[in-house]
């Protein structure tokens, strides 16, 4: 068994060459998102992990973030597009359509 149900990596990589995550404040809502899942009970063993990646060389449909076991991309605005992933996807297993890339 995994140690987590879910796991949603969120690029937060800054690039020189070329607009990428972090031009679109990646850290910083990654950062609100995985506060809001804690102070929800969702973290932690046997629930989700929201986890800063590196490039996910998707940078043209930034930004971007990937949900697994479930190998599920998305591409989102906001914060409440993230809290929204969260909710519906890593609690609930229902990926969100409209954000899926």
């Amino acid at each position: 068994m995994s140690y987590y149900k879910r796991h949603m990596f969120i690029c937060t990589n800054q690039r020189e060459d070329k607009i990428c995550c972090q031009d679109h404040d990646a850290a910083e809502k990654r950062n609100a998102v995985k506060k809001i899942a804690k102070e929800l009970g969702l973290s932690g063993q046997g629930k989700i992990r929201i986890n800063t990646a590196g490039c996910l060389d998707r940078c043209s449909e930034g930004p971007v973030a990937v949900v697994y076991p479930d190998e599920t991309w998305y591409r989102y605005e906001s914060v409440a597009d993230l809290e929204e992933i969260v909710h519906q996807h890593l609690d609930q297993g229902q990926p969100v359509e409209r954000l899926k890339i």
